[in-house]
């Protein structure tokens, strides 16, 4: 375990060091009048441009700046914000954004896993009935349709008949998040519903449980203490990475919501070209997306006793 452990830590901070690595590398690629503004593009004259980019040192060789970034990220340092708070840690800017997000993103995690979960347990024990049909026609309807077009649905819905607010507001957080976590767990519901119902299904046609028929457990007992109980173990792996992927989603409908969350500010920094703003968002991310997959295997471990760590870091 402890070995498992340290070694998933190394690949964990090498795959982190590398993805911000080439974003950095990407993000210096970029011309660099996209450093400025179109107000400072028409004020300042080449030789102007040129003393900002090099106190700046984004005039700098490629390695010299890749070098200094390191030294930085090694103190968890991304400097400052050149264009969406000028002057202003990107931490600061990280972390406000970064509450508002995880909220909404833990509270539609929590609504979609139980109400998922619940879905696909209707439609495995009324297989090829009525809710099983209800089920299968929600999931293929929230993953054939663009999230545009689902998010607005929900919306009119929300305004207009339940008359919620449309719009995201600080000054009244908690009914104005509700449309927001609905649209954030419209497809982890759907995800969690179509896993649940197959692996119920294919646990309910195993051996152990002809055999628990045959000795004249309930049908009751069996869902729950058997069928449902192993189908929730490799359920279970994907519960933490699905916080990030809710957490991706949220890029739209921070947007479609105007939430000033992670994702307006991920969109608003690369727009703008802030690139500081980028890497520590980025950076960010990649964390959460690592830390997902290591959860995942070690509530696997805890779920299942008979799940070993093997030595190549995978679960057997």
């Amino acid at each position: 375990m402890a070995k498992y452990t340290v070694k998933r830590l190394l690949q964990s901070l090498l795959t982190v060091f590398i993805i911000v690595s080439i974003v950095f590398v990407l993000m210096r690629m970029l011309p660099t009048d996209y450093y400025f503004t179109e107000e400072q593009q028409m004020k300042y004259d080449e030789e102007t441009k040129r003393d900002m980019l090099q106190a700046a040192g984004l005039l700098d060789p490629i390695p010299t700046q890749l070098f200094r970034f390191y030294r930085g990220l090694l103190r968890l340092d991304f400097g400052e914000s050149r264009r969406i708070q000028t002057g202003v840690s990107v931490w600061s800017i990280v972390a406000g954004k970064f509450t508002i997000s995880m909220r909404l993103g833990l509270i539609a995690m929590a609504i979609s896993l139980a109400v998922g979960v619940i879905l696909g347990v209707l439609q495995a024990r009324q297989k090829d009935r009525l809710m099983d049909h209800v089920g299968t026609v929600y999931t293929v309807f929230v993953n054939s349709v663009p999230p545009l077009v689902s998010y607005s649905l929900v919306l009119a819905f929300g305004a207009r008949i339940l008359k919620l607010p449309s719009l995201y507001s600080n000054r009244n957080p908690g009914p104005s998040s509700i449309l927001p976590i609905a649209c954030l767990a419209l497809t982890s519901i759907a995800h969690y519903a179509l896993w649940t119902r197959r692996y119920m299904v294919d646990e309910s046609t195993k051996d152990y449980i002809k055999l628990a028929r045959i000795k004249g457990m309930s049908s009751q007992s069996i869902m729950v203490k058997h069928i449902l109980k192993n189908a929730f173990v490799p359920l279970a792996q994907y519960i933490p990475a699905s916080l990030l992927l809710t957490l991706g989603g949220s890029l739209l409908v921070e947007r479609f919501f105007s939430v000033p969350g992670m994702g307006t500010l991920m969109t608003d920094a690369i727009n703008r070209y802030d690139t500081n703003v980028v890497q520590g968002c980025v950076f960010l991310y990649a964390s959460l997306g690592i830390i997902g997959v290591f959860l995942g295997d070690i509530l696997m471990m805890i779920l299942d006793p008979r799940i070993k760590l093997a030595g190549g870091g995978e679960t057997r």
